[in-house]
């Protein structure tokens, strides 16, 4: 058995680009190898900045050998008086085979013509260089680079190429470059050239003369461990982010932790500014205390081993001093601007074309904060004035400076200039959430103050006609509704979906409307339902619970989702595709000859027209189980609710089997078809059961 190494030499590439790398160049040789039918023990994949690994051990020096059978023409057509037809003769001729290989094969279509066929047997040395190019012309990247006047297109330029099948070359020629087998090292530590003789040395080479460290795995873990170990001996612990350690691991070929200081009087700033600085700017990492406030000292990460490390320290610390600085210039700056200066100058900024200023927005989340606060019991005043002043940060030096810290500054400001908690709170969570794996606002001020934002923003592009379409969503629309339904969802808020999106059209005046507020809000509310069921549908079973919880209503988002958890769990018990048969069939009688026939049926039964034993049982049943039932939505206990359905079903089996809904008797078929309204009425509460497809 074998041993093949392939090394793609790079341009640095950036850090978002090789993480995935490995992970698909790794999957694709693994698929190209089985395709191609060669055998082996398993694939690794590396990917650093400047260059990309794929090795193979154990593997064959042939193809495996295997025999298929070929179909061909129809019996009908490949022969002619017994003879073979050209369609026949061309067909063996096609399959390199002889007349007395062919026979006849039955099929479902009929008899062909067909042979059997040895493939495979071929070299792997002869096959590699078609499959390295396969997979490197596979791989994905955010962006492509195409240089000089060749066609070819790589997330960087390619710089060398080292292909080797033990100690042999594989012949591969890529972007004007030809295999080899001398690989490249770290630019300062071990530049090379290196020569490496056969596929089993690469690693050797790579890791003692190249000075290279290939697993991203090993690289963070390097960071981390040393990370720890230095703030360790300060007696302090590293702030890790783990977004940014994967980012640092992916910078490095070496990496190589230091621990740099900084002056006191910076800590003066808050922890949020300070990190900011540390991590966007300079890739580094704060160090708290045991106390959890921040040290003097921040670990930052090389990619060499410094002969003067001093040098080297004092240079991360002079371009970071400068950073904080700036930061400390800025807050002390905003310190003494009142609040309302930076209201006064948000009317100057434009929020979104036709829909106003920032300034008009904060008026508008003013009223509908209130509204909100109204609704929920909460303190309106405060929440109006977190509304008024939410974007009042934007207009901050700190905020211009460091972008990403919008809404948290306004909070830190907010609490500074002598506003209340609560609209501190409301300010600094109001951007929550920023994703679909970004937490929800902690407090309910904060829930509030982004609901109300979300909702203006959808309220106002939905007029002017800037809605979503599947290639586009240019005002992240689809992540402000998922926004609204995830923070009502975990924080439990009684609101009704219709009426704070008409509070929010109606916080707009004097904005000529692509699509009227009339219009515009079932557009809005379609959008919602759709979001949600994307939200709710991570499966096929799942897409039919949510598909039946959704077609109940999704005005009440909170108790969408109790009913959605409900629906789940009766959608796992061994009778639900029964009950559902059951219930599914009751609500179909009423679609037809209610609805479609256009019969007006209500939920008054006449006990005295009930004929058929059972249908009185059924009438009986539904008449106990209706207290219950208004008991049940009133403690939100839709499992209980569900529950019922199985205490009814017998009655209803009953009711099918041996009673005929459409009676002759006009008067006798209302009162069944009214008795089935009701149920069916009690049951859409809960579920569609229509929509539950089994």
């Amino acid at each position: 058995m074998s041993e093949f190494i392939l090394e793609i030499g790079t341009e640095e590439m950036p850090a978002r680009f090789v993480p995935g790398l490995g992970a698909e160049l790794q999957a694709l040789f693994a698929r190209l190898l089985d395709e191609a039918r060669i055998d082996h023990a398993g694939v690794r994949a590396f990917a650093t900045p400047r260059r990309l690994v794929a090795h193979v051990a154990g593997l064959a020096p042939s193809q495996r050998l295997e025999e298929e059978i070929v179909s061909g023409p129809p019996v009908r057509i490949a022969y002619t008086d017994g003879k073979l037809s050209k369609a026949g003769l061309g067909f063996a001729k096609t399959q390199g085979v002889d007349e007395a290989d062919l026979f006849v094969r039955e099929t479902p279509k009929g008899e062909y013509l067909a042979a059997r066929k040895k493939v495979g047997g071929g070299k792997t040395l002869d096959i590699l260089p078609g499959i390295c190019l396969t997979a490197l012309k596979a791989l994905s990247f955010p962006k492509r680079m195409k240089w000089g006047s060749l066609d070819f297109l790589f997330g960087r330029p390619l710089r060398w190429v080292l292909a080797l099948l033990d100690a042999e070359v594989v012949p591969i020629a890529v972007a004007g470059l030809e295999s080899g087998r001398v690989t490249h090292g770290h630019r300062v530590l071990g530049p090379g050239p290196w020569t490496v003789e056969t596929a089993g040395d690469y690693f050797d080479v790579i890791r003692d003369k190249a000075k290279i460290v290939l697993d991203a795995r090993e690289r963070l873990e390097m960071v981390r461990a040393e990370g720890d170990r230095l703030a360790a001996g300060i007696g302090g612990t590293v702030v890790w982010n783990d977004g940014l350690l994967l980012e640092v691991a992916n910078l490095v070929e070496y990496p190589r932790p230091i621990l740099g200081e900084f002056a006191r009087l910076y800590l003066d700033l808050p922890a949020q500014v300070l990190l900011t600085s540390m991590q966007h700017h300079q890739k580094s990492f704060g160090v708290k205390g045991a106390d959890g406030n921040l040290l003097p000292y921040f670990l930052t990460t090389l990619n060499l081993e410094p002969t003067d490390m001093a040098v080297v320290k004092k240079g991360w610390e002079r371009v970071l001093k400068a950073r904080l600085e700036d930061a400390r210039f800025f807050w002390k700056a905003d310190l003494k601007t009142p609040l309302d200066i930076w209201l006064d100058k948000l009317d100057h900024v434009v929020f979104l074309g036709p829909l106003g200023t920032m300034g008009d927005k904060s008026r508008r989340l003013e009223k509908l904060c209130a509204k909100l606060a109204d609704a929920l019991g909460l303190s309106v005043a405060d929440l109006a004035r977190a509304g008024r002043v939410a974007k009042a940060d934007l207009m901050s030096e700190m905020v211009y400076e460091f972008d990403s810290l919008q809404g948290v500054m306004g909070g830190i400001y907010a609490r500074k200039k002598g506003e209340s908690e609560l609209v501190a709170q409301g300010v600094a969570e109001q951007y929550l959430p920023a994703g679909p794996d970004s937490p929800v606002p902690a407090t309910l001020a904060g829930a509030v103050v982004s609901i109300a934002d979300k909702a203006d923003t959808l309220a106002g592009c939905f007029g002017l006609g800037n809605i979503p379409t599947g290639a586009a969503d240019p005002f992240a629309l689809r992540r402000a509704a998922l926004g609204i339904s995830r923070i009502v969802m975990e924080h439990g808020l009684s609101l009704r979906l219709d009426e704070v999106l008409a509070w929010a059209q109606e916080g707009y005046s004097d904005v000529k409307w692509k699509i009227q507020p009339a219009e515009a809000l079932p557009k809005l509310l379609d959008f919602f339902g759709q979001r949600l069921r994307a939200l709710f549908a991570s499966g096929e079973a799942d897409s039919r619970v949510a598909d039946a919880a959704i077609g109940a209503g999704f005005n009440d988002i909170k108790t969408l989702k109790a009913r959605f958890n409900a629906l789940t769990a009766f959608s796992r018990q061994p009778d639900f595709e029964q009950a559902v048969l059951t219930f599914k069939r009751a609500d179909n009688i009423i679609r037809k000859q209610g609805g479609e026939a256009g019969v007006a049926l209500s939920t008054t039964v006449d006990e005295a027209k009930l004929e058929a034993p059972e249908e009185r049982e059924l009438f009986r049943i539904l008449g106990e189980t209706e207290p219950r039932f208004n008991e049940l939505w009133d403690a939100g206990d839709f499992a209980g609710i569900l529950g019922q359905l199985g205490e009814i079903r017998p009655a209803l089996d009953a009711f099918f089997d041996k009673v005929m809904v459409m009676a002759d008797d006009m008067a006798v078929r209302q009162n069944r078809l009214n008795m089935l309204f009701g149920l069916v009425s009690r049951m859409r509460t809960v579920a569609e059961f229509g929509a539950l497809q089994v």
